[in-house]
């Protein structure tokens, strides 16, 4: 009865010990945020991140492209074959408070020299001058879990199975706002393509009309020569931009997961509305939206328990090991049972000695990981910030900036139309139309260019809130 209280209290006493770790866990640290985020125009505390990106993205085309990004784009299969991954290995540290578990059978055969001891004896106790051996036995093998070791391999295990969780979403959040970014980009190529070819038409009806009046001896051959350097330039854009759009589409088509080829869509760049109001929410979101930031705070989790494993290797260690089964030197007897039955139970306690100076300093290169793990986690958090308020001073400066050049635009399109009337009639010079028909060309190009800018800013504000993974 003694005995048996005894061994049960042993026996809690080293649950208690495995459940109780060596060393303390830093807390994840209090990140530094501010109340509102720079730029922001409105105090609503609901995120855009929140929404999911079919919401955020309405455009049909997009959406296929996105859906098929998330499906096909090799770096989110890789992704996803790391959690794979991760999930085994998390499996396999729940298995760590259980014995290992193996099963032995031999056969051995020992024919000793007739000199020796056992060749003077084998004769008489087995008959003949060989001696057999029967052996099948379980092996059982068990570490016992102090100091938590154990418990922290499975933090550890979990902490890395959320990485690549989060990592998952970071990428899936990245690919969303890619594609976004290479379709508007694709639009803003389109239109300036458009607006390139128009002008190269009108280019070509001014330059129609000032060789008729070469002929008529009205200008020099001067006026021809420079009225044929305007068309040019914009004649140079169309090779140029029909560029950009093929290797655009083979971009777009490489994210999607498939073989580069042209792109179908209808929308148009100056069609695509944009949001009227786009709430960052509060900066404190962050913390548990944004998949880096989240995956920073993991990594803390992972040095932490790096700091319990190398502390717990300084400590010794108690292996319990049994073994037991059947053992004879003749095959007849050795289902003979009790007689063939035999059993081993021993016990040890390791205590490094001559690397301890080496674990020592794993103990405290874990302890430096772990304090340079905390500041990446502030880092990933300052950068977060800044991100988000970058992308709303942008949508803020690009608003201005399209109301300037807008206005600049209609401006030149009226000044074109009337150089083109006073030039006719002899009332304007050439070099006024093909002065007015080049602004009018730059500042077409540059409000297409700050349309695409605005899109960009908001995907960048989706992505950098965190949105697009959900």
């Amino acid at each position: 009865m003694t005995s048996s209280i005894i061994k049960s209290t042993a026996f809690v006493l080293l649950l208690g010990l495995g459940a109780c770790k060596v060393s303390k866990d830093t807390a994840t640290p209090q990140a530094e945020l501010p109340t509102q985020f720079r730029n922001a125009t409105t105090e609503d505390t609901s995120s855009v991140a929140k929404l999911p990106w079919k919401s955020f993205f309405g455009d049909a085309t997009l959406q296929q492209l996105i859906d098929s990004a998330i499906v096909r784009n090799y770096d989110m299969q890789i992704a996803l074959k790391s959690i794979e991954s991760a999930q085994l290995v998390l499996g396999q540290s729940k298995l760590g408070y259980w014995p290992s578990v193996n099963f032995n059978a031999t056969y051995g055969l020992n024919r000793p020299s007739d000199n020796s001891l056992n060749g003077q004896f084998a004769p008489a106790i087995v008959g003949k001058k060989y001696i057999e051996d029967y052996n099948a036995n379980v092996g059982l093998s068990w570490e016992v879990p102090i100091w938590g070791k154990i418990k922290s391999q499975q933090e550890k295990a979990l902490a890395g199975y959320l990485q690549t969780q989060e990592a998952r979403k970071a990428l899936q959040t990245n690919l969303v706002a890619g594609v976004a970014e290479g379709y508007y980009n694709l639009l803003m190529l389109d239109q300036q393509l458009a607006i390139a070819k128009k002008n190269l038409a009108l280019n070509d009806s001014t330059l129609d009309i000032i060789r008729l009046q070469f002929k008529a001896g009205d200008v020099t051959a001067l006026a021809i020569q420079q009225a044929e350097a305007q068309r040019l330039v914009a004649a140079q854009l169309v090779p140029q931009l029909e560029q950009g759009v093929i290797l655009q589409e083979n971009a777009l088509s490489i994210l999607t997961g498939k073989l580069p080829a042209s792109i179908s869509r209808t929308a148009q760049l100056d069609l695509v509305p944009l949001k009227d109001t786009l709430s960052a929410g509060v900066p404190a979101e962050l913390v548990s939206r944004r998949p880096d930031v989240r995956s920073s705070e993991l990594a803390l989790n992972i040095a932490n328990a790096n700091v319990g494993l190398t502390k717990a290797n300084l400590y010794p260690s108690l292996t319990i090991t049994a073994q037991g089964g059947l053992n004879s030197f003749k095959s007849s007897n050795w289902f003979n049972i009790p007689g063939s039955l035999f059993g081993i139970v021993g016990g040890g306690l390791t205590q490094p000695l001559f690397n301890r100076k080496q674990l020592k300093t794993q103990y405290e290169l874990a302890k430096v990981d772990r304090e340079r793990t905390v500041l990446q986690f502030r880092q990933s958090v300052l950068v977060a910030v800044g991100e988000v308020s970058d992308a709303l001073g942008k949508i803020e400066k690009l608003k201005a900036q399209q109301v300037v050049v807008s206005t600049r635009v209609n401006t030149l399109r009226q000044a074109i139309t009337n150089a083109n009337s006073l030039f006719k009639n002899g009332l304007a010079t050439y070099l006024e139309v093909i002065t007015a028909q080049g602004n009018v060309l730059q500042s077409e190009l540059e409000l297409a260019s700050i349309k695409k800018g605005q899109l960009s800013a908001e995907v960048e504000l989706y992505r950098s809130l965190g949105g697009g993974w959900n």
